[in-house]
């Protein structure tokens, strides 16, 4: 007789510990979440277990005002445990003294942590990304690169490093997910909750963030979109069209009217509303003052920044910064 089929050996439950932050963004961390419940349903084993906590205990609202009930507040864990931080809206205010100190403690014993959306703005600011490869949602790059220089960031959809690990938010924590399924207990099981979830393209550290530019603008014209490329890759430093267009073998007088065709703006208007928007988002973001946001984006003089700003946000830098400090207390305008 054939000899009986051994039974499967025992799997050591995977323990995460899911930190949200004050208006986290709620399909980062659901996704997540529930890759670990499909994932035990592979061959009906507890792989994985999860716990969630808050900074004080109490429940805590996700960006659309969800609010979510924890199992506690910050508390010792295992060394073999997995912290996944996270994050999403107003991360600056929420990156707590009590959490970043909560954080180091708990890196000092060798805890894998990882941070989902906003999430690697909290783990840079408790130092645990020097050195270190990570990725951030891309609204947040701007403002990340320019208070985090010794980080190496990337515009990817998730990056691993050793024990740290980032996704850039949305769906792309799926993906980070099943890559660490995939390392720690094969391709089969990451596979099956891939097929589960209706996911049907599994994406790496190779692929980017955003759409491609042809998607993104609609219009698949080469020229048009390395033009673009070019402009998104230099509003510190503006290049003039003149330029532009001879850089992709045009006259100015033909990229213009291939940005009138396609865009309904011309290219000094379309490269405006980049900077402006680059602009914004530090504002939003960051402690920079008008100042050097206004540098950081191609203005010359904080009056002409000013003037622009008006013009396409009908208000002024000064005022943005302001209405910022209002809903954030502990962000002062510093002008």
């Amino acid at each position: 007789m054939p000899s009986a089929k051994p039974p499967p050996a025992e799997t050591k439950t995977r323990k995460y510990v899911f930190l949200l932050l004050d208006k986290f963004s709620l399909v980062p961390f659901s996704t997540a979440l529930d890759s670990l419940r499909i994932a035990n349903r592979f061959d009906k084993r507890l792989r994985y277990s999860w716990r969630i906590m808050t900074e004080d205990g109490g429940p805590v609202a996700c960006s659309n005002g969800t609010r979510i009930m924890p199992d506690s507040g910050l508390e010792d864990i295992a060394r073999e445990d997995t912290v996944m931080i996270c994050g999403g809206l107003e991360i600056d205010r929420t990156s707590t003294k009590p959490v970043m100190n909560w954080l180091r403690r708990e890196a000092r014993k060798g805890v894998s942590i990882g941070g989902l959306c906003t999430g690697a703005h909290t783990m840079a600011k408790a130092g645990l990304l020097d050195g270190k490869k990570c990725t951030i949602h891309w609204e947040n790059y701007d403002s990340f690169t320019e208070e985090f220089d010794e980080v190496e960031l990337f515009k990817s959809v998730y990056m691993i490093d050793g024990n740290r690990f980032t996704s850039a938010g949305g769906t792309s924590s799926l993906d980070l997910m099943l890559k660490l399924m995939a390392t720690r207990d094969g391709e089969d099981i990451a596979n099956w909750v891939a097929d589960q979830c209706l996911h049907t393209n599994i994406r790496s550290e190779r692929d980017e963030q955003r759409l491609s530019i042809p998607t993104r603008i609609g219009v698949r014209h080469p020229k048009l979109s390395t033009v673009i490329q070019m402009m998104e890759s230099n509003i510190e430093e503006p290049v003039s069209p003149s330029v532009l267009a001879q850089d992709v073998g045009m006259s100015t007088r033909q990229l213009e009217r291939l940005f009138s065709r396609y865009l309904s703006r011309s290219p000094k208007r379309y490269y405006m509303e980049l900077r402006l928007q680059k602009a914004r988002n530090l504002l939003m973001q960051t402690e920079m003052s008008v100042i050097n946001v206004a540098l950081a984006c191609g203005f010359a003089s904080p009056s002409h920044f000013s003037k622009c700003y008006r013009a396409q946000y009908d208000t002024t830098p000064y005022r943005e910064r302001g209405s910022q400090a209002s809903r954030n207390p502990d962000l002062k305008p510093i002008d």
